[in-house]
Parts: structure tokens; sequence; C-alpha cells
């Protein structure tokens, strides 16, 4: 399966410094990769009408979890998963997977290979322009009053005589969905499950992020 568009659901660890073959340092992040459990294979012949795999991951809890998640995962077996996704898979991917089966690391990836990985941004909350947008403020001289960090003018005057959508102005910053294109795999661990990407990725240490060959390669 390494040449399907197949992801899988990891953790993020955290950042570490590696040393490649030439002696040079480089940062890595870690991802911790556990086997995927296959939930559910949708194919173009069956009621879905398209080819995609439905994985769990995690430990979930069965108070926070959906009842028919829960009855899913009595049902096939399995331990009650704390993350499901679902990826878009050829019809060949498809077919190979098997409902209860299991997908590790080594089956979808290998060292070199490029991937994105998409996960939920800290949250760094309200904040106003010079720290959301990387606005430069307003000089300290003589005669300006209580303006250093303001955003400017925002107005149009009588002709649209409104503000205009998508005006950079203060607001909620971060914790939203964000992917990183084409980080190379440095690393697998196949052992302990881990995956070592150069580079960061984002989220905070602990947090779900969805690794996934890179669509842009």
């Amino acid at each position: 399966m390494a040449n399907e568009k197949l992801g899988l659901i990891g953790k993020k660890l955290g950042m570490i410094q590696i040393y490649d073959d030439a002696g040079s340092v480089q940062g890595v992040t870690v991802v911790e990769v556990t086997p995927n459990t296959v939930l559910q294979v949708k194919t173009t012949a069956g009621k879905d009408g398209y080819n995609a795999l439905q994985l769990g991951a995690g430990e979930g809890k069965k108070k926070q979890a959906a009842r028919s998640n829960t009855i899913r995962a009595e049902k096939l077996g399995v331990a009650l998963p704390k993350y499901i996704r679902e990826f878009r898979v050829t019809a060949a991917a498809a077919a190979k997977a098997a409902v209860g089966g299991q997908l590790s690391i080594a089956d979808v990836f290998k060292v070199g290979d490029l991937v994105d990985v998409q996960g939920q941004s800290k949250g760094k909350g309200f904040k106003g322009v010079m720290v959301r947008h990387n606005f430069a403020g307003f000089g300290s001289s003589h005669g300006v009053h209580e303006y250093y960090r303001h955003g400017g003018s925002i107005g149009t005057r009588l002709t649209p005589g409104m503000t205009m959508k998508g005006t950079k102005m203060p607001g909620h910053m971060g914790d939203r969905k964000v992917s990183v294109q084409n980080i190379k795999v440095v690393k697998i661990d196949a052992e302990r499950n881990l995956v070592f990407l150069k580079g960061g990725v984002p989220g905070a240490r602990g947090a779900s992020v969805i690794v996934r060959p890179a669509v842009k390669a």
C-alpha cells in the first residue's frame, strides 16, 4: 500500500534534534503512529458509491464516545478508538483492506517519502493586528497619542460605505485546521511506532495529527 493515497492517524510527541549521515544536525518532529484499526471499508460497488477506509486510533472512553461508535467497536471486537477519520483511497487499496484489520507505519510509509501533515494549530486567544497580522504599528515620536499598536483606518468613506470583507483586524488567532505539505520522512522506528518528520508540524504536544502521502510531491 506504499503508493496508495492512504494516511494514518498519529499523535504529536514533540521535537528533537538528530544527526544525519553527513553529521549535520536537523530538527525533526516525532509522531507516534500506533496501528490504526480498519473500522469500515467503502467501495463504489456498495451503497456509499466511493472508495474509502474509515480508520480508528487511540483509546477512547465509553462515556465520551458516540453510541454508534461504541456499538461498532463491540461488533468488531476491537478497542474503542479515540479518533476516527476517513481516507479516500483507490479501488485497489479498498480491496486489500479488511474490516477489523490493522495498518502500521511500515504498511503506508518508508524513509524518504514526502508527506502532508494535518493538525489543529495552537490556540493563541484574542490578538491584535501586530501579533495576528505582523503589522508594524505607529511611531513613538511627538504627536502620536495612544495610537502605537492600532491597525489604522478601515473605512471606505461614502463609496461603498462599509468595511470590506477580509480586512485584517484584531480577532481570534490559531486553533484552526492547518496542513503542512511536503515534509520528508527522516526515520521510522517500527518497534516503537514512531515516525520522524523533518521540521515542524501543526499542533501542541499530545495532539492528534493526520499523516498522508503528499499530494503535490
